[in-house]
């Protein structure tokens, strides 16, 4: 009689090691489209430039030493867009800075402020160091995005359905898929480079607010699938 149970303990217990990896499981998902952490990302210490390859801003276009706002948008794949080739889009041979294109996204980021530290982490992982943005403005550099692809992950549809009411109504998030350009003078000669590049941005939009706002990032090429 004293051994009689114990296959039905060492049942129960292997049931509640399964919960409890399941709810873990679960919950590292959940956090990782909502909160993704920042994790450190090799920069190259040679500077990748390129020549200039489009027009610079005309006369009585926005000044070189200002960034024009980003328009409110309440469409979320059209923000995304807009978000991906901001991000992507600078020019060290203006006046316009590294601070000045941090400040032009955060703006449109989350209302409440909470995911702005980690959004301005995310920054880190796109732009140049401002060391490397003051080596790159020898060179002229400057870099756009070609956004080729807008997608839905598929992990995010289950994370969403999982996460219910912890999710503000009109959180998502999109994949983007594009070639990253970049150009500049090497040497007194014009170069240029293409790369492909892939991460996810996590937004807001209606019905919680009027208009999106920018939540979180990927680290570069490591999208949510």
């Amino acid at each position: 009689m004293l051994y009689s149970t114990a296959p039905d303990d060492l049942r129960r217990r292997r049931l509640i090691v399964v919960g409890i990896t399941f709810g873990l499981l679960l919950i590292s998902v959940v956090a990782y489209v909502v909160l993704i952490q920042r994790s450190p990302v090799a920069r190259s210490s040679q500077p990748d430039v390129g020549h200039r390859t489009g027009p610079r801003p005309e006369a009585g276009a926005t000044p070189l030493n200002q960034i024009a706002p980003l328009p409110d948008i309440s469409d979320p794949e059209t923000f995304a867009r807009q978000v991906a080739q901001a991000i992507f889009e600078w020019d060290t041979a203006t006046l316009i800075t590294r601070t000045d294109h941090v400040e032009q996204l955060v703006a449109v980021g989350d209302p409440t402020g909470e995911s702005t530290p980690g959004l301005v982490s995310d920054l880190d992982n796109y732009l140049p160091t401002p060391d490397a943005w003051k080596e790159l403005a020898k060179y002229e550099t400057r870099q756009w995005l070609s956004v080729e692809a807008v997608t839905t992950p598929t992990k995010w549809l289950e994370a969403e359905a999982q996460a219910g009411d912890s999710l503000l109504p009109g959180t998502t998030a999109f994949t983007i898929d594009g070639v990253r350009h970049r150009a500049g003078v090497w040497e007194d000669a014009p170069v240029s480079s293409e790369h492909d590049v892939s991460f996810t941005v996590f937004v807001v939009c209606g019905p919680s607010y009027p208009e999106c706002h920018l939540l979180r990032l990927s680290l570069p090429d490591q999208p949510l699938e």
